[in-house]
């Protein structure tokens, strides 16, 4: 099925169900949370570099974000409230011609003290991964 032309808007009632596509975000999803996990098992955070501009996402995230503690609990009720998803946005779009995926979803531990789990894993978008993971590099 086809979506139609590049920038054709969706009509919901029209698109059918896309189980298919569903299933394929999925898979990506759990690779990159285990690929990512297998890395860190192997080095320390503080030695990745995950993106080739580490430090301008730091800088820029340590700005809009002061206030966020990087070996805390994420409060995922405050980063999806109406204000957190439109300070994020904002956030994100800096990086729309920067970084390939940047608003692809992905998994991210909620806490840096723990593995990815049930119940320690929240569902997030590509550039609030690399923001966060990065921010926790910086954990003494």
């Amino acid at each position: 099925m086809s979506l139609g032309p590049p920038g054709a808007s969706l009509d919901p009632e029209q698109a059918g169900n896309f189980e298919d596509m569903e299933k394929q975000f999925a898979v990506k999803a759990v690779q990159h949370m285990t690929t990512y996990w297998a890395i860190l098992e192997k080095m320390r955070g503080s030695q990745l570099r995950l993106t080739k501009i580490d430090d301008e996402i730091y800088e820029h995230f340590r700005r809009d974000f002061p206030e966020f503690d990087p070996k805390e609990t994420i409060d995922e009720d405050k980063m999806k409230s109406k204000e957190g998803k439109e300070k994020w946005r904002k956030f994100m779009l800096a990086y729309e011609k920067k970084i390939d995926d940047y608003n692809f979803g992905t998994m991210l531990r909620s806490n840096p003290k723990f593995e990815y789990g049930e119940k320690e894993t929240i569902f997030a978008m590509r550039m609030q991964f690399y923001a966060i993971e990065i921010a926790r590099f910086e954990i003494p």
